[in-house]
Parts: structure tokens; C-alpha cells; sequence
């Protein structure tokens, strides 16, 4: 018997006394979340959000939710919770993903028309949480979270996925390149950083773009979110697309008064290094969810990330390295 769902069933009797529904599953992501849409006979509807309280915890959901509604965006207005049992009732914000939408278009197609306001929307929207961030307001993405995430690669990804254990200098290449990409993700001035800006997370919604899977969110690297959102781990654009969506951030962040850089090359070697360092969590994490919680499906989206990760460090000689190890290994 599903407990949780049991439970969950008579928290919502609670909030809609007398009143018939209809509960099905919404989705589920990479975390022990579950969500259920509610449709009540009258026709509203709102998701419930199941966050077991020994694995999750909404409070940071509520907390980043007020932030990011404080800066103008449209995150899942909260109706009804219920922290001591990890319950939340929220704004439904459709069914349709940005994932969804694109899968009815040619990623091939440079420039579409009707690709622009989706990402016009998110680029903009990530502009707004940008211009709103403020130190202590969230937990700082430091050194020690950043290293603890590059380790996701050789744990998870090399050690498990792959069966492979580094030579030493194998091992020295890795650290090497590890120590390069902390240098310049650290040294970029930071904002509220979503986390995981992406088309899973972003709901073709009124206003558009809704935004979800926000409850992680800290303060960090300025390119993290434009990278999370334009390497997607999900769907891959043409590189031209990506260079045009980029310097489009770049010219409004500018003009914005966001702190990028001044030279756009600069910056996209900013953001090319971040996205090498989320490209190694990710894989790593990918592997994990496979080997340590049994969601294998993640690991077909492995080659895109690291399709993307060979492309960007074949690109700077500080990363040519680890691109020759990356071959070197995918070779074995």
C-alpha cells in the first residue's frame, strides 16, 4: 500500500471538505518529490507536491518561492501546506514542459520562429531572478559544493557506470582539470542561481515561462542558469542557435546592468567553463540515479552531456587534457 498517497488523500479531504476530486500522478523528478494534479468537480485544479519530510524539506521551496515571486516571475503560487507532513497544494501550471514543446520541433532548425518566445521568455525571466539577487539571502554555491559535484564524475560516473579506476596520472589530468574550471567558477560574480534552468523545469504557462524545481536554488555563478538552459541536458540546439540565444542574455544582462563580462568572448568562455563543470555533475549524477536509485532512463542522455563537455574543452588548451582522457576512456 502507498502510505504516502493515503495519507496525502486525507490531507486534501481536509482542504476540499465534501467537495468530489480526481488525483493522478503529474510527474516525478530526480528526487524523492512525487506530484499529483487535482482536478475538483467545479473544474479548478492545483498539484499537489508529496515531499517526504526524513528526504525533502518544502521550507526551502517556500522560501526560494517568495524570493523568485518577489523578483517577478511566475513560480506555482502556494495555496494550502502542510510542512510537519511535507505537503503542499499549488498552482497548476499546465501540463506542457518546454521539453514537451520543443519535441513538436526541429532542434535542427536554426532561428525558429516559434522557438523565440519560449526562450525570449526564460532569458528574461532569468534576467529578472539576476537583477533581484542579494547576498544571504541564499546559501552560497561555494568551493566545497562545487568540488563535492565534480566528484559526482569519477564516483559515479567513471567508477560505476564505466567500471573505471584512474591511473594516477589519469588521476593528476582530472584534478588538474578540476582545479581550472573552480578557478574560473569562483571568480565569477555571482546571482541567484536556479539550479536546474531547464526545459524539464520550464511549463509553457500564462505568464510564460512557469518555472519549477526551484527548492535548490543558491547564489552563485552569473552563467550557470544561461548555460543550464541553452546545453541542455535534455534537447541540443545547433551551436549557432546556442551563440545567438547567448549573446541575446548578454546584450540585455548588459544593458540591465547585470555584472557579465564586458568582452562577449570573455563571457562565453565564462560560460563554456561553467557548463564543463555542471556537464561532469550532471553525468556523474545521471549514473547515480541509474546505479544508486534504479532510474536508468537517465542514462540515455549521457552522451549529449558529455558530447557537449568534449566539444567545450577540445575548444581551450588548459582543457585539452581532460578531452584527451575523455577520448581516451570512451575508447576503453
Amino acid at each position: 500500500m502507498d502510505f504516502r498517497l493515503v495519507e496525502l488523500e486525507h490531507w486534501l479531504d481536509a482542504q476540499f471538505p465534501s467537495q468530489p476530486r480526481a488525483l493522478a500522478p503529474a510527474s516525478a523528478d530526480a528526487s524523492f518529490r512525487r506530484y499529483w494534479r487535482v482536478r475538483l468537480a467545479d473544474g479548478r485544479g492545483y498539484i499537489a507536491m508529496d515531499a517526504p519530510p526524513g528526504q525533502e524539506d518544502c521550507r526551502a521551496f517556500l522560501h526560494v518561492a517568495g524570493v523568485f515571486t518577489a523578483a517577478g516571475v511566475h513560480v506555482p503560487r502556494v495555496h494550502a501546506q502542510d510542512l510537519e507532513r511535507g505537503f503542499l497544494l499549488l498552482e497548476d501550471l499546465g501540463a506542457t514542459t518546454f521539453l514537451d514543446f520543443f519535441n513538436n520541433h526541429d532542434p535542427r532548425a536554426p532561428h525558429s520562429a516559434a522557438l523565440a518566445a519560449p526562450y525570449t521568455a526564460a532569458i528574461d525571466a532569468l534576467i529578472r531572478i539576476q537583477l533581484a539577487s542579494r547576498p544571504g539571502v541564499l546559501p552560497e554555491y561555494d568551493r566545497a559544493l562545487l568540488e563535492r559535484e565534480l566528484a559526482l564524475f569519477p564516483d559515479w560516473y567513471l567508477a560505476r557506470e564505466l567500471g573505471q579506476q584512474l591511473a594516477p596520472a589519469d588521476a593528476k589530468v582530472l584534478r588538474t582539470a578540476f582545479d581550472a574550471l573552480l578557478a574560473n567558477n569562483l571568480a565569477q560574480p555571482q546571482v541567484y542561481v536556479h539550479r536546474d534552468y531547464h526545459s524539464r523545469n520550464l511549463m509553457m504557462s500564462e505568464p510564460l515561462p512557469g518555472i519549477l524545481d526551484f527548492q535548490d536554488a543558491l547564489y552563485g555563478p552569473v552563467t550557470y542558469d544561461l548555460v543550464s538552459l541553452l546545453r541542455d541536458a535534455y534537447v541540443q540546439w545547433e551551436e549557432a542557435q546556442v551563440l545567438d540565444w547567448a549573446i541575446r542574455y548578454w546584450e540585455k544582462a548588459r544593458r540591465a546592468g547585470l555584472p557579465v563580462r564586458a568582452d562577449f568572448s570573455e563571457f562565453y568562455r565564462d560560460f563554456e567553463w561553467m557548463g564543463a563543470q555542471r556537464q561532469l555533475k550532471v553525468a556523474g549524477i545521471f549514473a547515480r540515479l541509474c546505479h544508486r536509485d534504479g532510474k536508468a532512463g537517465y542514462l540515455a542522455d549521457i552522451p549529449r552531456v558529455l558530447g557537449y563537455l568534449l566539444a567545450t574543452c577540445r575548444r581551450y588548451p588548459e582543457l585539452a587534457p581532460l578531452a584527451r582522457l575523455l577520448e581516451s576512456l570512451a575508447a576503453r
